[in-house]
C-alpha cells in the first residue's frame, strides 16, 4: 500500500517512515522548491552504505533540488545519480518530441518553469532532456554501474525510479508505434524492456542469484488522463484518493534462490522496504523511528505479515483531521473521504473533484476481501454488536497511533524561489528561456 501523492510514496519508500514525519506534505515539491527531504532522514541507500554497498539512482527524484543541489541524492546517500531531480511534466514540453520520429508530447505539462533537465550526479548534462534517448540513456548507466560493483566485488543497491508511465509519456524509437495500446501501451513495452535487460545483466554477471529484485508502481492509474492515465480495474477511484484505486498497487518481489514462485495476500507497505533491506543486510537501524516491518517472514517463509493496520494519510494532511483512513486486517475504514482531479473522467462520481471533503461519523466500513471495489458500507444495514467491537478496535489503533505522530516541518510550505530552478547556463539572464543545452 502506497499514499496518494507519488512524492510521499518515495519519501515513505526511502525511509520507512510516513510523510508527516519526514516534513515531506502537503502536496508536491516544484523546480524552485526551497525544501527537500530533509539530510537528517536516513535512506535506504545511507543505511546500505555503511555496509559497503555501492548505491546508485536511476530516473525520477522528486524530493527536492535545493540550493546548490543540497536535496539532490548524492546527499543522500547515493553514490551516482542520473536522472530527472522531480517530475518530467513540471516543465514546458509540448515543444518536445515524446515519439520518434517527430511526435510531439501529448498536452503542455507546467508552464513558467525551465525547460526539464537530465542530471548527472550534481551537474545538468543536457536541457531539455531529449525524451526519445532518455531509457537508452539510464540503460547503460545501469549496466556499467553494475558491471562496476560486480568487477570491485561490492555489494549494490540500484533505484531505477522509471518516469513510465506517468504524463506524458514517451519511448524510444525501438518501442515507439509497437504496441496496440497506443501510446500508454509503448511505454509499457519500453518498461517491460528495461527491466529484461536489468535480468539479463544479473544473468551475464552471474549474480541474479544472489540479487533480490523488487518491482512496485508508486500510485494508482491518473484517469484524469483517461485512455492515457491507465486503470483501476475494480478497485475504486485512482491518484489522489484514499481509496483502494489510489493507493494499493500489484508489487513482485523475485529472488531465484531465496523466494518460492508463488502469490500472497499479506499486508505490506512501501514503508516495509527499508526495514526489510536493512534486516537482509545487517544495517542498523535502531535509534530511528521507523513506520515499516521487516517482511522477511512473507518474502522468504510465506509467512503472516507483520502489518496488521495501515493508515492513509490524503495528499494535503492536516494534523487536526488526522489519518483519513485505516485498513485493520480485511477492512477498511473511512473517516474522511475526498474526491481528487487526477481521479475525474471515471462514472463513480465519489473519484472527481466535485466530491469534497466529507467527515463520517460512524466511519464507512468495508470489507475488502468480500468488496475490494468498496461499494458495500457494512454499517448501511444498521451497527451490530460484531462491527461495534470491530470499530472500537479500529478507532483504538487510530489514537494510539495519532497519538505518537510527531508532524515534521514542512518542506512544502516553506516556499519556492525561481532562482534555484536548476540550469545549464545559471550565469545567463534571460531566464527561463536561456536555460538550454546539449
Amino acid at each position: 500500500f502506497l499514499f496518494p501523492p507519488f512524492l510521499s510514496t518515495r519519501a515513505a519508500l526511502l525511509t520507512g517512515r510516513y510523510q508527516t514525519r519526514s516534513g515531506v506534505y502537503p502536496g508536491v515539491f516544484y523546480p524552485g522548491s526551497l525544501g527537500g527531504l530533509p539530510l537528517s532522514e536516513i535512506t535506504i541507500a545511507e543505511a546500505l552504505k555503511t555496509q559497503g554497498y555501492a548505491t546508485a539512482i536511476i530516473g525520477k527524484w522528486h524530493l527536492g533540488v535545493g540550493a546548490n543541489g543540497s536535496f539532490l541524492p548524492l546527499q543522500q546517500g547515493f553514490d551516482r545519480f542520473l536522472g530527472v531531480p522531480y517530475s518530467h511534466d513540471q516543465g514546458p514540453c509540448q515543444n518536445l518530441t515524446c515519439f520518434p520520429p517527430h511526435t510531439k508530447c501529448f498536452g503542455t505539462c507546467d508552464q513558467g518553469h525551465v525547460l526539464l533537465p537530465v542530471f548527472l550526479n550534481q551537474r545538468v548534462i543536457q536541457q531539455p532532456v531529449v525524451f526519445p534517448d532518455l531509457v537508452p540513456l539510464y540503460q547503460s548507466f545501469a549496466l556499467e554501474f553494475i558491471s562496476d560493483s560486480v568487477q570491485h566485488n561490492d555489494p549494490f543497491f540500484l533505484y531505477y525510479a522509471s518516469h513510465h508511465p506517468h504524463y506524458p509519456q514517451f519511448a524510444s524509437s525501438e518501442f515507439s508505434g509497437k504496441s496496440l495500446r497506443g501510446p500508454f501501451g509503448d511505454v509499457l513495452m519500453e518498461l517491460d524492456g528495461s527491466v529484461g535487460l536489468l535480468l539479463q545483466t544479473l544473468r551475464k554477471y552471474g549474480v541474479e542469484n544472489n540479487t533480490l529484485l523488487l518491482f512496485m508502481s508508486d500510485n494508482g492509474p491518473e484517469t484524469l488522463r483517461m485512455s492515457r492515465g491507465g486503470s483501476s480495474g475494480l478497485l475504486k477511484c485512482g491518484k489522489g484518493t484514499t481509496y483502494e484505486g489510489g493507493m494499493r498497487v500489484p508489487a513482485i518481489a523475485y529472488w531465484p534462490s531465496k523466494i518460492l514462485p508463488g502469490v500472497t495476500h499479506e499486508l505490506t507497505s512501501t514503508l516495509d522496504i527499508l526495514p526489510t533491506l536493512a534486516a537482509l543486510a545487517g544495517a542498523p537501524i535502531s535509534n530511528i523511528t521507523l513506520d515499516g516491518y521487516d517482511m522477511s517472514d512473507v518474502l522468504f517463509m510465506g509467512g503472516k505479515s507483520k502489518r496488521n493496520v495501515m493508515f492513509f494519510y490524503p495528499p494535503f494532511p492536516k494534523k487536526y483531521q488526522g489519518v483519513f483512513a485505516v485498513r485493520y486486517g480485511k477492512y477498511k475504514a473511512h473517516f474522511f473521504t475526498q474526491g481528487a482531479y487526477q481521479s475525474e473522467t471515471t462514472p463513480d462520481q465519489d473519484c472527481h473533484i466535485t466530491a469534497m471533503l466529507t467527515y463520517h461519523d460512524p466511519p464507512l466500513l468495508f470489507d475488502l476481501e468480500a468488496d475490494p471495489s468498496e461499494n458495500y458500507n457494512l454499517l448501511e444495514g444498521g451497527m451490530t454488536p460484531e462491527y461495534l467491537q470491530l470499530l472500537k478496535e479500529i478507532q483504538r489503533e487510530k489514537e494510539n497511533f495519532e497519538s505518537k505522530m510527531v508532524y515534521g516541518e514542512s518542506q512544502m510550505e516553506k516556499g519556492t524561489d525561481p532562482t534555484l530552478e536548476p540550469c545549464c547556463n545559471p550565469d545567463c539572464t534571460s531566464k527561463p528561456s536561456c536555460c538550454h543545452c546539449a
